[in-house]
C-alpha cells in the first residue's frame, strides 16, 4: 500500500449477520461502501439504506453459495465492481484476482493485496490491507475451514502464511464459529490459559449478542490449535487421539483437521 491510500478503521467495518452464522462485512467511508462475501442481498440492502450508503464494490473470497448468493441482486441494483478469485466462474464477477493482485477502491481510499490461500477450496483468496485481513472461510477464531476441494497440506501452508502477518492484524472471518471452535481447542490442547481467557470473553460477547470477531493474528497464534501444530502439548493429545505420533507439523495439522471433522 502506498502513502496515497489510508488505513481503514475498525469503526468503518460493520458486521452484518446473515443466515444462521455468516457475517457479511460492510466497509464504509463517507457515502461509499463495499461488502465482503454478500450471501444475502437483503441484509446488505437494509444496511445501505440505514447508513445512507452507495455500494461501489463487492469482494468475494470463494464460490460457496452462502458467500455469493446476493451478488446478482446487488449488482443489478448498484452496478458495483465485483472482485472474485481467478479460476472460478462466479456469475457477476467483473474482475478476477489472484495471488499478488491488487484491489484498489478509490472511493473508499483503500488498497488491498490478494493472497491465494487454498485449502477450504482450491481457489480461495483473502484480501489484506495493513491492519486488516478478510479471511473468508480459511481462518476462524480458534479454528479453520473444512476441506472442500483443497488438501490438508494446502490449508496448513495457507494458515502458516497468514500466521506470519503482524500480530495486530485484525482478522475478519466469515462465520461465527468461535465458541464451537474453542470447545474443540480445549479438547485438543487441554492446558492453554490464554485460550481459556478468550473463551470467557467470547461467552460474554455472545451473551450480549455481540460478534466474537474480529480476532487478531497474535491471539490466534496463542489459542488456535490449527496454528499451534508444533506445540508439544497439542502434539501429545493428537498422538493419543489418533494412535500415531505425527512426524511433523503438517501431519499434526492433517490429523487435527480429521479429528475436528467428527468432533
Amino acid at each position: 500500500m502506498d502513502d496515497q491510500h489510508s488505513k481503514i478503521r475498525s469503526a468503518d467495518i460493520i458486521a452484518l449477520p446473515a443466515f444462521r452464522d455468516n457475517y457479511i462485512w460492510l466497509l464504509r467511508r463517507g457515502p461509499w461502501a463495499a461488502v465482503v462475501d454478500p450471501g444475502d442481498a437483503s441484509v446488505v440492502e437494509a444496511a445501505l439504506q440505514e447508513h445512507g450508503l452507495q455500494l461501489v464494490a463487492i469482494l468475494l473470497t470463494h464460490h460457496h453459495d452462502d458467500h455469493i448468493g446476493g451478488v446478482a441482486e446487488l449488482a443489478a441494483r448498484h452496478h458495483p465492481a465485483v472482485f472474485g478469485p481467478a479460476g472460478e466462474n462466479i456469475p457477476g464477477v467483473t474482475r478476477s484476482v489472484g495471488e499478488g493482485g491488487e484491489v484498489v477502491l478509490h472511493a473508499l481510499d483503500l488498497r488491498f493485496t490478494v493472497f491465494a490461500i487454498p485449502g477450504h477450496t482450491t481457489t480461495h483468496i483473502a484480501y489484506h490491507t495493513p491492519g486488516v485481513l478478510f479471511a473468508g472461510d480459511t481462518l476462524f477464531s480458534a479454528g479453520c475451514g473444512r476441506l472442500f476441494g483443497g488438501t490438508a497440506a494446502q490449508l496448513h501452508t495457507s494458515l502458516q502464511r497468514l500466521a506470519q502477518l503482524p500480530g495486530d492484524t485484525a482478522v475478519y472471518s466469515a462465520h461465527e464459529y468461535t465458541l464451537a471452535n474453542l470447545a474443540f481447542a480445549r479438547a485438543a490442547e487441554p492446558v492453554n490459559p490464554a485460550r481459556d481467557v478468550w473463551l470467557a470473553e467470547c461467552e460474554a460477547l455472545r451473551a450480549a449478542g455481540r460478534p466474537t470477531l474480529p480476532t487478531t493474528i497474535a491471539r490466534e497464534r496463542s489459542i488456535n490449535p490449527f496454528l499451534r501444530t508444533d506445540a508439544p502439548g497439542l502434539i501429545d493429545t493428537v498422538a493419543t487421539h489418533s494412535g500415531q505420533r505425527p512426524a511433523n507439523s503438517a501431519e499434526c495439522f492433517a490429523a487435527l483437521r480429521r479429528w475436528k471433522d467428527v468432533f
